[in-house]
Parts: structure tokens; C-alpha cells; sequence
């Protein structure tokens, strides 16, 4: 099982991640632009496949113009290295695009 981090541990962990990722609430997310629907929908779908194979599911947000992506661990009530780990992963399957 998943351990909740402190705020200073996600602070550090927030700084290795793309600076458009945000920690509030005990939720870290980041909102993405784009210019139509179809982007953002394949946003999401792509948010879910990485949710799905990493037995992480983020809350997935979309709309025209934009997808936001909110990662927390529910079991902890907070942050966890998984969240973290997912955005991450996220980040590297936009940069591949």
C-alpha cells in the first residue's frame, strides 16, 4: 500500500515534474491547452490508458480546448509516491507526441 508524503517531500518531487503541474488540496494537476476537441480527448484517453496500466486512475477533465489531469492517492487521503510517478510518466507521453 501507498504512503501519504508531507508537503516538503511534494514539494521537491513537484519541482522534478513539467512546471504547469500544481499542488493543491492534497492533489497535484495540470491543465492543458489545446486549439479544438479532438487533442483533448486524446488526451484523456491517453491519461486513462496510463491510469489503467499503472493501477492509478487520475479524475480526467475535458472539454474543448482543454484536458486537466488530477492525480491523488484516495487510500491515503493526500500525495503518495504514485501520484508523483504517474505525472511523470505523463509528462513523458506528451513529450513523445
Amino acid at each position: 500500500m501507498a504512503e501519504k508524503i508531507d508537503e516538503s517531500a511534494a514539494a521537491k518531487r513537484l519541482g522534478a515534474l513539467h512546471e504547469d503541474w500544481r499542488l493543491e488540496g492534497g492533489k497535484l494537476s495540470r491543465r492543458f491547452a489545446f486549439k479544438g476537441f479532438q487533442k483533448a480527448v486524446m488526451l484523456a484517453n491517453a491519461a486513462a490508458f496510463l491510469g489503467d496500466r499503472e493501477g492509478h486512475h487520475p479524475d480526467i477533465a475535458f472539454g474543448w480546448g482543454y484536458c486537466e489531469v488530477t492525480f491523488t492517492t484516495h487510500d491515503v487521503g493526500g500525495l503518495s509516491e504514485l501520484d508523483f510517478d504517474c505525472a511523470a510518466k505523463l509528462d513523458a507521453l506528451v513529450a513523445g507526441t
